[in-house]
Order: structure tokens, then C-alpha cells, then sequence
């Protein structure tokens, strides 16, 4: 039984079924923790995630590990195997299933209509349809994950004395050292997408509202990711200089970006209709139902809905590759530097680049 229940999983005739949750909870000390059916906490997973936040990671980083623990938890489940009973045949059937499987966070692609205005236009616009299964590096980002978790019980004596990553993966060498190991495939290298500035207009004018069109053109003149935009409080927002300070995701430091004169205007706009958030609230809400933050998958939907409108498929990947490209051959568009504060106070000389006035 269980070896049919392999086999269904490696062939994508059988899903994992989604069982257990992830779910915030910052009074127990962690960002996230992982939760069964019964909405039990899993105490190997957040032992292991508690020693992650003690060596300061990044909360994102502990919500990306907790998920790929979950579905580590959830293939285990489906197989009737414990945590501490897992063996390399357990990894080895998660790889097959993952290269099988539907990535449930995919959005399906679709083939828009080519714009009559040129040719090229649909190469620039359009994503080809992704292959069956989880990207190659997503694969081998799962294969991390579990690795860590088993070597944090190892060291704590209270998992198994192999890890089973370790297992399988001796289990892949190669009879040569000169073939490289199957464990990890080399992901095919493609050049960045960059959105000209004809469909960047139409992706600004096809925003549904002042708070989008203010979060897009903020995103693109500063360079700053999704993720340190959607912190930013009132706080943050220095409209004389035309200055966000955003807290950088790797070093943690608070760095002040300067932005373009149409992010303020959709911002004034945005804060003058929907009323300005209290001090120390994010700044970016949402506008249906109850207000709460903006998340990151709100975010995403912001573009998607765009997309749809315009039969493209742009991601904010997609508009980061877009401002580096401006910031590298517009010739308006001149070093600067800008002083941030270090974990110390001292301050420390940043290059960014701002418009000539």
C-alpha cells in the first residue's frame, strides 16, 4: 500500500493533501509556527524554528522555512512515517512528487493577444507556460530546509542519527566525481524581463486606484523591495526631500531612498481619500472589508489584476529588473550619496540614484 502510495505521488496522479497550517503568533516567541489538522503545534518544528529567530534571521526567512516544513509534515502525513522515522526513501519520493506535482502558488500563464502595434511586442509581454512541477531551485530549496531541520535535531540528540537529506543524496553520487550529482540541477539561466516604458504607462494607467498607483511608482523609483515598502509608516515618509527610510531586509539598517515626484503625488492623493494610517501603522491598507495591512500576496494581486486587464503577464520581479535597467541607462540618472545610520549610530555612505531636477 504504502509503495503504491509512492508511486501515485512521484507519476502526479496523487496530491499531498493539504492538511495542517502555518499561523502568526508572535506571543509564543516566533514569527510563524506550524500547526496539524487539530491546530496542535508541531514542538520539532518550532524548536527548530526558535533556533533560526535566535541566530536573527529574518521573519520572512522563518515564515519561508516554516512553509517548507509544512509540506515536508504534510508528505509525511501521507505516508503514515514519522519525523524521526524518515529515511532517504522519504526524500527521494518528496523530490519525485515536487517535479510531478502542481505548484499550488503558480499562476496559470495564458497566451495574450499580440498588440498590433509591434510584433515584438507578445516576446516582451508574455510568459511561456511554466513546466509540470516545482522550479529546480525551489526543489532544492525544500531539500535545504528539511537538511536543517534534521541537522538542528542531531545536534540536540533528538532526531535520527542520519539525516535523511544527507542519505539521499549519498545515495545520488555519482560512480565518477566528474558527473555532477543529481540532488541539484543547474537552473537554465534567462535573461531578465524589463518592461519598456510604452507598457510600463499602460500598467500605471490600468491601476485600479491612487494607493496602487502610488505603491507601483514607489517601487520602481526607489528600487526598494515589496517587502521593506509595504513597513513603511508615516514615520517613514519625509515629504520635503522626497525621502522614504526604508529598514533594509539583509542588513536590518534604516537607510533613507529618494523618490520620484509622481510616487508623493498617487501617495497625497491616496492619503487624502482613504485618511492617513495612526502613527506606527503601516501605511499601505486594504480597501475592502475591514482595513487591516497590506500583505505581500495583496501586493501581488495588485499587478495580477493589471495583467488581466491588459493580457500580460508582469510580476513585481519583473518591475524590480525595470528599475535597475533605468537606473543603468537613463542619462538622467546620476550617483548620489546618501548617509544611513549603522547598528552603531555611525553613519555609513549609501549610492543611490535620483533624478536631476
Amino acid at each position: 500500500m504504502a509503495d503504491e502510495v509512492r508511486r501515485a505521488l512521484a507519476e502526479g496522479r496523487l496530491s499531498v493533501p493539504p492538511a495542517g497550517a502555518v499561523v502568526t503568533d508572535w506571543a509564543a516567541g516566533l514569527s510563524f509556527r506550524v500547526v496539524d489538522d487539530d491546530g496542535h503545534e508541531i514542538p520539532a518544528v518550532s524548536a527548530y524554528l526558535r533556533d533560526l529567530m535566535g541566530g536573527e534571521v529574518s521573519p520572512l526567512t522563518c515564515r519561508s522555512y516554516a512553509f517548507g516544513l509544512l509540506r515536508w509534515y504534510r508528505l509525511l502525513w501521507c505516508l503514515a512515517v514519522g519525523w524521526d522515522r524518515a529515511s532517504a526513501t522519504e526524500v527521494a519520493t518528496l523530490v519525485e512528487w515536487m517535479r510531478a506535482a502542481r505548484n499550488p502558488r503558480a499562476r496559470p500563464r495564458h497566451l495574450a493577444p499580440a498588440p498590433s502595434s509591434a510584433a515584438s511586442a507578445e516576446r516582451e509581454t508574455v510568459m511561456a507556460s511554466p513546466g509540470k512541477g516545482y522550479a529546480g531551485k525551489t526543489i532544492d530549496h525544500a531539500l535545504t530546509v528539511v537538511h536543517g531541520f534534521y541537522a538542528f535535531h542531531g545536534r540536540q540528540g533528538s532526531g535520527p542519527q542520519t539525516n535523511p537529506v544527507l542519505a539521499y543524496r549519498r545515495a545520488l553520487e555519482p560512480a565518477t566525481p566528474a558527473a555532477p550529482p543529481r540532488s541539484r540541477r543547474k537552473a537554465a539561466s534567462r535573461a531578465p524581463r524589463v518592461i519598456p516604458a510604452a507598457r510600463w504607462n499602460e500598467m500605471i494607467a490600468a491601476m485600479g486606484c491612487d494607493r496602487d498607483r502610488a505603491l507601483l511608482e514607489f517601487y520602481v523609483s526607489t528600487g526598494a523591495r515589496v517587502s521593506e515598502l509595504l513597513r513603511l509608516t508615516l514615520e517613514d515618509i519625509d515629504w520635503a526631500d522626497r525621502l522614504i527610510y526604508v529598514v533594509a531586509m539583509r542588513s536590518r539598517l534604516r537607510r533613507p531612498i529618494r523618490a520620484s515626484a509622481d510616487a508623493f503625488r498617487h501617495l497625497e492623493r491616496y492619503l487624502a481619500g482613504d485618511g492617513p494610517p495612526d502613527l506606527g501603522q503601516p501605511l499601505w491598507r486594504t480597501r475592502r472589508g475591514q482595513t487591516r495591512p497590506m500583505t505581500y500576496w495583496a501586493a501581488q494581486q495588485v499587478l495580477q489584476r493589471a495583467d488581466d486587464q491588459l493580457g500580460t503577464e508582469w510580476t513585481w520581479h519583473d518591475a524590480r529588473h525595470t528599475v535597475i535597467s533605468r537606473m543603468t541607462h537613463d542619462e538622467h540618472l546620476a550617483p548620489v550619496q546618501l548617509r544611513a545610520p549603522t547598528a552603531t549610530g555611525s553613519p555609513v555612505d549609501r549610492h543611490h540614484r535620483v533624478r536631476h531636477p
